[in-house]
């Protein structure tokens, strides 16, 4: 060994810098469905675990499923206009205290992110239905006029689901 090689520091260690965190996408470049739906999903269910999520979240495809079934229906065609249709879902309602808890929630809501996952998985198709074909639904605790007489398909968290309502 020479002199020059023992007094040599050794080199430092590669330190690779932390990826920069992404940025989320400009609300213009999300898509319309998701968030609506996603935020549907919150406004109705953000209380309820998963499956209680999941199952707001069929409603609305089967509602859209039959409309396309029947080249259209009275509660809209595509799940953006489920959602929004007057009186259908009362997060969207103007008197709604959720409203304004369902349009000002962000995307590091970890509930909201839950719910824009189901979203997705609702508008690509591969959402289990476990409601037996639901296209409505209420709460637990109350019997809207419709609902008088029916037999629920399916009680999941604090809502009863039912698949023979028109």
């Amino acid at each position: 060994m020479n002199a020059k090689t023992a007094t040599a520091k050794k080199p430092a260690a590669l330190v690779w810098p932390k990826p920069a965190k992404p940025e989320p996408a400009p609300r213009a470049l999300r898509n319309p469905a998701v968030e609506t739906l996603a935020r549907t999903i919150y406004g109705e269910a953000r209380g309820e675990l998963v499956r209680g999520k999941e199952a707001v979240a069929a409603v609305v495809m089967n509602r859209v499923r039959r409309a396309m079934e029947r080249g259209g229906y009275w509660w809209g065609s595509t799940a953006e206009e489920v959602c929004l249709r007057p009186w259908q879902f009362s997060c969207w309602n103007e008197n709604d205290p959720n409203r304004e808890r369902i349009l000002a929630v962000g995307r590091d809501n970890r509930n909201f992110q839950s719910c824009l996952r189901i979203a997705r998985r609702a508008l690509a198709g591969t959402l289990k239905d476990p409601t037996g074909g639901a296209t409505h639904y209420h709460a637990k605790g109350m019997t809207p006029p419709w609902a008088k007489d029916r037999k629920p398909s399916a009680g999941i968290g604090r809502h009863r689901f039912y698949n023979d309502v028109e």
